[in-house]
């Protein structure tokens, strides 16, 4: 195994620049952290490129846990403590994040599934995180994003998640309008969420929907809103008139389980 001692080091200062979006981008790579994280990503057969280990944790019970034998499947580097406090992002490290490779083809639209996911310029990444994680748990396989959404590779995002992003394929519409006026050609309607209508989530079929969540603070952009096919109402009885956006989604995906399975 490689120990790395300078934070001059070739690979260290990728793993550093991959904090910043762009160089995620460029290296088509990202990082994750934590023995779950990591033991999702085996799991499921993520592009792992390199494994960096803290050597005050080399030898404990939390990585021979939850990782034991599978390290010996994938380069490990080990890095003192110094170093790793440099690159990692996370405030109570574990002491293990890995290098993993972006899938390839992440552009193709899947057009077998009954409803599609949008999301229209989403900024916080917990709030995305949880998207995804809710989406899984649905069953999706994918969300659509408009190049102004958080970026789903932003590690607060992928912590968030929970695992799921290795689930999950995100698809980054550089014409988030246009790419919704495609996907309505393989006979789907765009839904979207809004106060300028009775009609609930709750009256609406949501099969072959593409349901469109928008940003935080303006809600789903206009130009989207005169594409919009329905729209459509969360009922409440309290006086706030508006909820979370990942709260927003669990619901409407839910009432598609209920639909679904009833």
């Amino acid at each position: 195994m490689q120990t790395i001692t300078s934070k001059e080091n070739a690979l260290i200062k990728q793993i550093i620049k991959l904090k910043e979006k762009k160089h995620r981008d460029t290296y088509c790579k990202y990082l994750i952290e934590g023995v779950k994280l990591i033991k999702e990503a085996i799991q499921e057969s993520a592009k792992i490129d390199k494994i960096i280990i803290n050597e005050d944790a080399f030898d404990s019970n939390l990585l021979q846990k939850y990782l034991g034998q599978d390290l010996e499947k994938f380069e490990c580097v080990k890095v003192p403590n110094n170093i790793f406090k440099i690159i990692t992002e996370v405030e109570n490290p574990q002491g293990i994040l890995a290098v993993v490779e972006k899938k390839s083809n992440n552009d193709q639209i899947d057009y077998t599934q009954d409803i599609i996911l949008a999301l229209d310029d989403i900024q916080d990444p917990g709030n995305l995180g949880t998207i995804i994680r809710t989406a899984d748990s649905v069953g999706l396989k994918q969300i659509i994003v408009s190049k102004g959404t958080v970026d789903a590779y932003n590690s607060k995002v992928i912590r968030s998640t929970m695992g799921a992003i290795f689930r999950v394929k995100i698809i980054t519409a550089q014409d988030f309008a246009k790419t919704l006026e495609q996907i309505k050609k393989k006979n789907y309607e765009i839904m979207v969420t809004s106060l300028d209508t009775k009609k609930s989530i709750y009256d609406i079929n949501l099969k072959n929907k593409i349901i469109v969540i928008g940003n935080e603070a303006n809600g789903v952009s206009k130009e989207i809103i005169n594409l919009a096919d329905e729209k459509a109402i969360i009922p409440m009885l309290g006086k706030t008139e508006s909820l979370n956006a990942s709260v927003a989604t669990g619901i409407i995906l839910y009432e598609y389980v209920r639909q679904k399975i009833k």
